[in-house]
């Protein structure tokens, strides 16, 4: 039997384009001589589709959608089945009133033939506030060649039942126990996993222990693309019934492959990727899609001279074209000549538009404007602050009369301790590293100007020789330059320190007495503590960011303003 791993960048709620695609993918696999094709979880919707689940016309939609596919296949290829991700109406007035199912679509007729059983509710994940779990695992029965395969069904976290490997899992059955007795010949996993650190390396070994319990291969199917805030990096993956890797999707594309059930051959060597360029292509994909979904083909944003903006401009370069990007110089009599010459000799470097705009008469008008009720000009950080609301005045009424997606250039560290301006430099409509640290930001930036990434950079369409960010970029001190000779540092601690102190309180959200059990400084931990909570009013104004760590500052992150 042919399997045809089929890894699809969906458009959330376009049932009817979600199934054109799942169509061409199906044609793609008959060529190559498919027998059944799998296609990720919610395939038909995209994942997450939240409360569009609710929208009784796109059930309705659902069916007829369906329906026509069914009829479709049954006229181009008769003989080939696939697995579709849907969302199942269940015939009582009880809540939820839906399972996140899987369908199989044959003999021009489709039914209904797993359920998910393990509905994850943390982090970005609300799927009990839409579906009922299922009691019972699934096996489907299919007959090839004369030959009758079990195939046990599982969808995305039914697979992740391993707390040796995981450190922990969310409560209820054990899916791969109960497939133990079935007897399956395979086992087929159909997900929509988000892209963060490490994360593809944990599902292998998920799927290997799995093969190992079950003594069967795991078909591992995963979406790719940006919806929202998450990016889906696809890798998916085959391991024999000896927990060997058996075939390896690319990321963060998508990929139709086959895999043959019936073959010997066991151990795939798979090239060794850096994890600096898994997330520099996450980055590229969410940026692309988010922008393409929402219906923006250009982007703009200010270039300050720094080493956040000129990251952001290069990854909105490889993902849009550095034709499609416009850049905005905003001067003001802080301003270093040589952050100036810096961001324009970026922006030549990868051929992108910019413009200049001196905001010292418009810093001027507004401390007048603001003297009378003040009783004397503004000082200290509102004055500080009016350069970046100026600034953020200016992107906006550009992005705005030119239909761009202003792209927001704060990092994660300074998100976390509220160095940021509401109004001003967080104004945006994408925040693209808002969930990378600093200390990863220079990492990234170090990445991109070594030989290691020129492959990379031939195959996303930047320049390939020479530096991109630059040397002057990468080693000047961090500073928003609000003042002369103003620092980061005057007002945070070193990003060195920072930054690990603040992974451990936003990820592992470790306790006083943990942090300082691994050495952190006391006073440190107390300050950083206090700074982040009295941050989370301007992160609940902050545009979306692309989550690409394990906790970010999105919907999984839902803390109180108004606390202790």
């Amino acid at each position: 039997m042919r399997l045809a791993l089929a890894q699809l960048n969906p458009l959330v709620g376009d049932l009817a384009g979600n199934g054109e695609k799942i169509l061409a993918a199906c044609r793609e696999a008959a060529d190559l001589g498919a027998d059944l094709v799998l296609t990720p979880e919610l395939s038909l919707w995209g994942y997450p589709p939240r409360d569009l689940l609710l929208s009784h016309n796109h059930l309705v939609q659902q069916s007829d959608v369906l329906n026509q596919m069914a009829s479709i296949l049954a006229h181009e290829a008769p003989d080939l089945a696939v697995l579709v991700g849907l969302a199942e109406q269940a015939h009582d007035p009880q809540l939820p009133q839906l399972f996140n199912a899987l369908a199989l679509i044959k003999s021009s007729q489709w039914q209904v033939v797993a359920r998910k059983q393990l509905l994850p509710t943390y982090d970005v994940f609300d799927e009990k506030r839409y579906f009922r779990p299922a009691g019972t695992p699934a096996v489907l029965e299919f007959e090839r060649d004369g030959r009758r395969w079990r195939l046990g069904l599982t969808i995305c976290e039914d697979l992740w039942v391993e707390e040796a490997l995981q450190g922990k899992r969310i409560a209820g059955p054990d899916p791969i126990a109960a497939l133990l007795p079935q007897n399956i010949d395979l086992l087929l996993n159909l997900s929509a996993s988000p892209f963060s650190q490490s994360k593809e390396l944990l599902r292998q070994r998920l799927a290997a222990r799995a093969a190992q319990r079950l003594s069967a291969p795991v078909i591992y199917v995963n979406q790719v693309g940006g919806n929202d805030e998450l990016v889906f990096d696809g890798a998916s993956f085959v391991v024999d019934e000896h927990a060997e890797l058996a075939l390896q999707l690319p990321s963060c594309r998508e990929s139709v492959a086959i895999w043959d059930a019936t073959s010997t051959a066991t151990h795939l060597d798979v090239p060794t990727i850096e994890p600096l360029e898994k997330l520099f292509r996450a980055l590229v994909l969410g940026v692309r899609d988010y922008a393409g979904k929402c219906g923006f083909k250009r982007a703009l944003l200010g270039l300050s001279g720094g080493i956040d903006s000129a990251l952001v401009a290069v990854i909105a370069a490889a993902a849009l074209g550095a034709d499609q990007v416009t850049s905005l110089l905003m001067p003001s009599p802080w301003s270093s000549a040589g952050s100036i010459d810096d961001a324009l000799a970026l922006a030549k470097r990868l051929g992108m538009a910019t413009h200049t705009v001196s905001i010292a008469t418009l810093m001027t008008n507004f401390e007048a404007a603001l003297i009378p009720p003040l009783g004397k000009p503004p000082e200290g950080v509102t004055a500080e602050n009016l350069q970046s609301r100026i600034r953020g005045t200016l992107l906006m009424a550009l992005a705005n009369q030119q239909d761009q997606l202003l792209l927001s250039t704060g990092n994660k560290s300074e998100l976390a301790v509220g160095y940021c301006t509401l109004y001003g430099d967080m104004n945006g409509g994408l925040a693209v590293i808002g969930d990378v640290y600093k200390t990863n930001v220079f990492r990234l930036c170090d990445w991109l100007d070594s030989p290691a990434a020129e492959t990379c950079r031939k195959e996303v369409g930047l320049p390939t020789k020479g530096e991109l960010i630059g040397t002057t970029i990468r080693q000047k001190p961090p500073s928003a330059e609000l003042r002369p000779n103003q620092r980061d540092s005057d007002s945070l601690p070193d990003y060195a320190l920072l930054d690990p102190l603040l992974k451990a309180l936003i990820e592992e959200r470790l306790s006083t007495e943990q942090l300082v059990s691994r050495g952190h400084n006391p006073a440190l931990i107390g300050r950083v503590q206090q700074l982040l909570r009295r941050a989370e009013f301007k992160r609940r104004q902050a545009p979306p960011l692309l989550k690409v760590s394990s906790q970010a500052f999105g919907s999984g992150w839902r803390l109180p303003i108004a606390a202790e």
